[in-house]
């Protein structure tokens, strides 16, 4: 795994991933909106490289010369409608293909473990968009690891319990899923496999 690429970098648990990679030691292109929300003391260390997940080309781009992706999109606290997850995704395993890059992590939400019907109705249309997400990554052939977490707590830890198919509890701290997002690039255990998360108990 010389090289990844993390589309997301400047959010929460994106920003994580990013911290994580570093650590680990991996050379780690950033894929940012507006670079200046990357934090400075990582811009030093990465490849920071502006765009947009909607246009084919700054994403293609992105992906060119690496070996593994981690997507962490997010729309922050906006939960409007939106299909910028869904089409951001579609353009990321195309360039996939297209580059030859076959492993991927992508960052979800636990909420698609639920009946649609059960999902608090605050989150029906970010829900909706994660469904589509999840559609498109499961029919891409790629080694996908599908990750959802349930709460992201804005807290200590980077101890993680991991299940297929399930989730294993209801908090998942940023630092521990930002870890995971990375390390599970390098688990074949875990490609093609949806996966919840939580904080490993105490």
């Amino acid at each position: 795994m010389e090289k990844i690429v993390i589309f997301g970098s400047s959010g929460m648990t994106g920003i994580c991933a990013v911290e994580a990679a570093v650590e680990k030691g991996l050379n780690v292109r950033a894929f940012v909106r507006d670079a200046s929300k990357l934090p400075e003391n990582l811009r030093s260390k990465v490849e920071v490289v502006q765009g947009d997940v909607l246009n084919y080309n700054d994403v293609s781009n992105a992906i060119k010369g690496v070996s593994a992706v981690v997507v962490v999109l997010g729309t922050r606290n906006d939960l409007k409608p939106t299909t910028v997850l869904s089409e951001g995704t579609k353009n990321i395993i195309k360039a996939m293909k297209e580059n030859g890059v076959e492993i991927v992590s992508f960052c979800l939400s636990a909420f698609l473990f639920w009946k649609p019907a059960d999902v608090p109705p605050m989150f029906h249309d970010l829900n909706a968009d994660h469904r589509r997400q999840l559609d498109a990554i499961k029919e891409s052939s790629l080694k996908y690891i599908a990750i959802l977490p349930p709460h992201i707590a804005d807290q200590p830890g980077n101890d993680y319990v991991v299940k297929h198919d399930e989730s294993p509890g209801r908090v998942i701290t940023k630092y521990a899923l930002g870890k995971f997002l990375v390390e599970c690039l390098s688990i074949p255990e875990h490609y093609g496999k949806i996966v919840g998360i939580c904080t490993k108990p105490q």
